[in-house]
């Protein structure tokens, strides 16, 4: 999968900016790292966070891992699908595995992000 237009926190998330708005999730190391995702808490839509907030879980067989928001702003929508369909995040992590959207009020913290080569960089370190 061509992961051009994505970035990636230290934490796993990744970010796909459209305008001011960004959909996150978590990598694909990540939810190798997981193991099959049951169950996802899902951020509040119209709730506010700031860079590095825990704003959301995920659960899965091996353990409950928090998801820390990537960027400050207002959560403009969920992936409510993933509350039927969880293992959407193991399947399909960077389309139908998104977990919200932001409006991010920050554009400055898109800077902390790695690009795609930058975060496989990191993976090597680990």
């Amino acid at each position: 999968m061509d992961l051009t237009n994505y970035k990636f926190s230290k934490d796993h998330e990744w970010v796909k900016i459209e305008d001011d708005i960004a959909s996150v999730g978590v990598s694909d190391y990540a939810q190798k790292e997981m193991g099959d995702v049951v169950f996802i808490e899902l951020p509040e839509k119209g709730s506010s966070f700031v860079k590095g907030d825990a704003c959301s879980n995920i659960e899965s067989v091996k353990a409950v891992n928090d998801i820390f928001s990537p960027l400050s702003g207002e959560v403009v929508d969920v992936n409510t699908t993933l509350e039927d369909t969880p293992e959407n995040v193991n399947k399909d992590p960077y389309r139908s595995g998104w977990i919200y959207k932001i409006k991010f009020s920050d554009p400055a913290e898109l800077t902390d992000l790695l690009d795609a080569n930058q975060y496989e960089e990191y993976l090597k370190g680990i």
